[in-house]
């Protein structure tokens, strides 16, 4: 599939647009079948869904970003291009956007994720280093955060075959700091990757979209050092969901450090402790998982009744609820109860979740 200029320019517009994430985004794109038709038609989907205060970002904004980006040297890649990654596109939903800097092909490579602590020992990075090492001569690329500790030497490792840094920030948000170095012998010897606005600084809710992308684009995720509330443990968490494998390094129970890998290995994780454990995993072929098929909005209406809006966000908790399970409470065509919640969730009064789920 390619993608003509406007209709990129048109993706990267939608996907900067307040309340649309990554759920919105591809709900959008599935109902009016381009980002240039679902933004003529958000207007009213808002004023539909119940508030009229909605603003688009300019054309100028979007304009400014892609001047950055090219100023940068950065390659734009949106969902729907040729060179968007393939295990990056199956994850349910994929990200709108991604800005690489770098070899963007390594991504097309198969990929392994090592992450782990920030504050890790000397020993866990010599492991980190050494597997990322051995991972990368094997024809694998390392992928991970460039975060101090095991990710900033797993990508040490990784560097002579090539290894991919995913960013919480902007394509150009150097952090922390002290990878600087680190960061110029990525972008010249692998790929740097980030969902961001370009300029954009690292918040703290930009790290676990960061970890999706990391296990979204790789077929599994090696957990070497981490405690059990860490990053490095969302990241096997999504792994998992996402259908990746996930490998845990075993350490001693008298290191916190050890707590989460030994506690993933509990769980059912492989048992990591050099490259061989994780090829022998991977001897066999194996697909990867494609997102759930078929429309949900078929059946849908062009304009959804208001009567209709108000019925559905009468149904909405806290707690997550199945689309299907909601159309049958509100009595109408899931086609149209799925038009419903994609213009609640636009006007501020929904979040739709990965999986067909929605909640207040």
């Amino acid at each position: 599939m390619t993608l003509d200029a406007a209709e990129r320019f048109a993706r990267l517009r939608l996907a900067r647009t307040d309340r649309v994430g990554p759920v919105a985004f591809r709900q959008l794109l599935q109902r009016f079948g381009s980002a240039a038709s679902a933004l003529e038609a958000l207007p009213d989907m808002v004023r539909r869904g119940g508030d009229g205060g909605f603003a688009l970002p300019s054309p100028a904004e979007v304009e400014a970003e892609m001047a950055e980006g090219d100023r940068l040297g950065a390659r734009l890649l949106v969902f729907g291009d040729a060179g968007y990654p393939e295990m990056l596109a199956a994850i349910d939903p994929p990200p709108p956007l991604l800005w690489t800097l770098g070899d963007a092909g390594l991504m097309a490579r198969p990929c392994l994720a090592v992450v782990g602590a920030r504050i890790a020992s000397a020993g866990g990075q010599r492991i980190a280093r050494g597997l990322a090492q051995q991972l990368g001569e094997a024809g694998h690329v390392v992928v991970s955060g460039m975060a101090r500790g095991i990710d900033g030497a797993a990508h040490a490792g990784a560097l002579p075959t090539g290894t991919v840094a995913v960013l919480g920030g902007g394509i150009d948000d150097v952090y922390p700091p002290d990878n600087a170095e680190l960061y110029q012998q990525i972008v010249e010897r692998g790929c740097v990757v980030s969902e961001s606005p370009v300029g954009a600084r690292a918040q703290a809710k930009d790290f676990p979209r960061r970890n999706r992308i990391i296990s979204g684009l790789s077929r599994g995720v090696v957990v070497v050092e981490a405690e059990l509330r860490s990053g490095s443990l969302i990241t096997a968490r999504l792994a998992a969901e996402q259908g990746r494998e996930v490998f845990a390094v075993p350490g001693s129970p008298l290191d916190p450090r050890s707590k989460g890998p030994n506690e993933l290995l509990r769980q059912g994780a492989i048992l990591c402790e050099g490259l061989a454990d994780i090829e022998r995993e991977f001897e066999r072929p194996r697909g990867i998982r494609e997102p759930a098929a078929g429309d949900p909005f078929a059946g849908a209406p062009e304009a959804v009744e208001a009567e209709l809006v108000e019925r559905v966000a009468a149904l909405l908790s806290p707690t997550p609820a199945p689309r299907d399970e909601l159309a049958r409470a509100a009595g109408a065509p899931i086609g149209a109860v799925a038009a419903a919640l994609l213009e609640l969730s636009l006007a501020g009064r929904a979040t739709l979740l990965p999986g067909g789920l929605a909640s207040l």
